[in-house]
């Protein structure tokens, strides 16, 4: 990883807790990453040894037991974390990101409840916004919130959850009057409120991350768990996710750089025609092109998060930083697989895994075509 830091500005303590992650994933996080594939299982040891290492607060604040981690910080742990398999830093992200929404729009007594556990990694944390007709278009979301009396009565279904069979608590997004696509409210909800847990989807890749769909079925809970004002939802939403797809790029960069760290070890070992195929122009130019994308990529990534440091908009930076490195995952684990020849279509290699992995970068937290949208507002307005 000798350009993983060329030109990134960080500082001292980022490229400590960089170096500690990195560390933490090539040990602990890379060695279980192709039986947690294979069994389509979690590896919880590996969660319990990000709580250890308080990754599981990452967006706490402090005065909650959290790291309070700027955005850049979060970036290049997801990078690490997603180095050694993406599907934990997925899991890490979501966790987050129902932190994050409880740390920003929850009550004093909210936040004293949930964030210490939290922070522990304990309950694990979901986001649920979208539904199986309303991914790209969440304001056409069909769970609604009836309000009776000092409950909230919740319906509905949710799709593509994250932590969905080993989360507790879930930030649930309803509309609380179903004809009006502005009144959209967010809602923290524990899972022994009630909430079933759907059938878990098997696949392409991420095969180690749960996905499930949550049912609600007369889910009640207080209304005191509303976290932001009855149609403020889909703004909170848009918000936290904008944090949310740079760490999504980060994790993307994570996974392209394994590939390339992959692609470059087969080629310095593998010989053909009576020399390392590293010798070969043609793999020198591919692996030449790759290096250079993930480079590209990794400083839009810390670009978008310096820009949400310093308070400036990060939005259209983010949406290009995702976008760009959600295709360059793709791209570079693709060349990855063809430099390993037939030997990176067998489950032997880790890069037929990060083949499977990638695509999934380019879909989860705003698609591609999403991003592009997000990025041609911000030119023309």
């Amino acid at each position: 990883m000798a350009l993983a830091d060329a030109g990134s500005a960080l500082t001292e303590e980022q490229r400590a807790v960089r170096d500690v992650v990195r560390t933490f994933a090539e040990r602990e996080i890379r060695p279980t990453a192709a039986a947690a594939d294979a069994e389509e299982r979690f590896p919880e040891e590996v969660w319990d040894g990000l709580s250890e290492l308080d990754l599981t607060g990452l967006t706490v604040p402090e005065a909650y037991g959290g790291v309070g981690a700027d955005r850049t910080t979060y970036a290049v742990v997801n990078e690490e974390v997603a180095h050694g398999q993406l599907a934990v830093a997925t899991a890490l992200s979501v966790h987050c990101l129902a932190t994050s929404c409880i740390a920003e729009f929850g009550s004093a007594e909210q936040k004293e409840r949930w964030l210490p556990e939290m922070a522990s990694g304990r309950p694990v944390g979901m986001f649920a916004l979208s539904e199986p007709h309303a991914g790209s278009n969440p304001a056409e979301m069909s769970t609604v919130a009836r309000r009776e009396g000092d409950e909230y009565v919740l319906n509905g279904e949710k799709q593509w959850i994250t932590n969905g069979e080993r989360g507790e608590v879930c930030i649930v997004f309803a509309k609380t009057d179903p004809d009006d696509p502005n009144s959209v409210t967010q809602f923290l909800v524990p899972k022994d409120a009630g909430i079933e847990v759907g059938k878990k989807e098997h696949k392409l890749g991420l095969r180690a991350s749960d996905t499930t769909s949550l049912l609600f079925d007369d889910v009640r809970v207080p209304a005191e768990n509303r976290l932001t004002e009855e149609g403020a939802g889909l703004s909170a939403a848009f918000r936290i996710l904008t944090g949310g797809r740079i760490g999504i790029a980060a994790q993307a960069v994570g996974l392209a750089q394994a590939a390339l760290d992959e692609a470059k070890s087969y080629a310095l070992e593998r010989e053909q025609f009576g020399e390392p195929i590293a010798e070969i122009q043609t793999i020198r130019h591919k692996v030449a092109d790759m290096a250079t994308d993930v480079h590209a990529a990794r400083l839009m990534v810390r670009e978008a998060a310096r820009l949400e440091d310093e308070g400036e908009d990060p939005r259209t930076a983010a949406a290009m930083a995702k976008y760009a490195a959600s295709e360059t995952a793709v791209d570079v684990t693709n060349e990855a697989v063809q430099i390993h020849g037939g030997y990176g279509y067998t489950a032997e290699f880790d890069v037929e895994r990060f083949y499977r992995d990638a695509k999934i970068t380019t879909i989860y937290e705003g698609t591609s075509e999403i991003q592009k949208e997000i990025i041609a507002r911000g030119v023309f307005e």
